[in-house]
């Protein structure tokens, strides 16, 4: 396909506000490229949209987040998939495969609160909302004093609970808010030192059926190689553990000429015990990389850890 194509394409979409600006802004740039083209967005409720009562590893994990937009791949109700990347589960199913990698936006977590600058100055007891058990462990670890409580929901439904004053604070991705123009409600960003970011994070991706060779030539100008590699490495570590929301797990890699940099984390729920690693390679190689950082994280008894975490899931 080149700019002269002239067809109709279909991009599959959850219909949150955030997962249709996502699609949005693939179909805009895919219309700037070939601009003789259709290009429509499906909206769709996911399962992990319809559960807000329960966390993600008690309910199915990271798949709840795209199994309907698969079938509408299937089923040739739409041509592809646009996901954040931290939503889609490390093994894909049997069928589809990832086409595009898109620039990273920031990968950084954010301190949202209407009262507190930081989680510094959160009092004993005050309630912290997040999803993920990853921040969980984190926070838990640096302040044992606070009380963190599941947060459930798309990305205005988390905000109102927060306003409506069941949480002292909440933690989300950076990335979302920026994305739909929010970064004012950001009191403070949580430098990667001390929440390092989970696999994917402030990366979108494209999801497609697998072998479409047209589709994947049709998306090669949103991929980012810089963002491709570091991902890659990122989800090869996580898929050595299991590659499940029910792991505390953080990696997070960065690509410097041609050298990437790998950080990643391991640790229970409760942020008692936590593995901590950092490896340096050639960023052509990722998923290498990959298998490095895991092997430094099992030196340091990652496996005990990792049995932690399954007796309490």
């Amino acid at each position: 396909m080149t700019a002269s194509f002239s067809g109709k394409l279909v991009i599959a979409s959850r219909e949150s506000r955030l997962a249709m600006w996502q699609a949005e802004n693939v179909r805009t740039r895919l219309l700037e490229l070939y601009p003789q083209s259709t290009v429509v967005i499906l909206g769709m409720t996911t399962r992990g949209d319809q559960i807000l009562d329960r966390t993600l590893s008690k309910v199915g994990g990271k798949g709840l987040f795209v199994k309907e937009l698969e079938v509408a791949m299937q089923n040739g109700e739409a041509d592809f998939a646009v996901h954040s990347l931290k939503d889609v589960p490390m093994e894909l199913p049997e069928g589809f495969e990832l086409g595009a990698i898109l620039e990273r936006e920031d990968p950084r977590d954010a301190f949202v609160s209407n009262d507190y600058a930081g989680l510094e100055a959160l009092p004993a007891g005050a309630i912290v909302g997040t999803s993920s058990l990853r921040r969980q462990a984190l926070i838990a670890a640096r302040f044992p004093h606070l009380v963190i409580a599941p947060l459930r929901g798309n990305l205005d439904t988390r905000l109102g609970k927060l306003d409506r004053g069941e949480y002292a604070a909440i933690i989300l991705a950076a990335a979302g808010l920026k994305r739909l123009g929010m970064a004012s409600r950001i009191r403070s960003f949580i430098e990667p030192e001390h929440s390092l970011p989970a696999p994917g994070q402030g990366a979108m991706a494209i999801e497609i059926p697998a072998g479409r060779d047209d589709l994947r030539t049709l998306l090669a100008p949103l991929n980012h190689t810089d963002t491709e590699r570091a991902v890659r490495a990122e989800r090869t570590l996580s898929k050595t553990f299991g590659g499940s929301c029910q792991i505390p797990l953080a990696a997070f890699a960065t690509v410097e000429n041609s050298t990437m940099r790998l950080r990643a984390m391991v640790a229970t729920p409760d942020g008692t015990r936590i593995a901590q690693a950092e490896v340096h390679g050639p960023a052509d190689q990722p998923e290498a990389l990959g298998h490095k950082i895991a092997e430094a994280l099992h030196a340091q008894d990652a496996t005990a850890i990792l049995a932690v975490c399954q007796s309490e899931s």
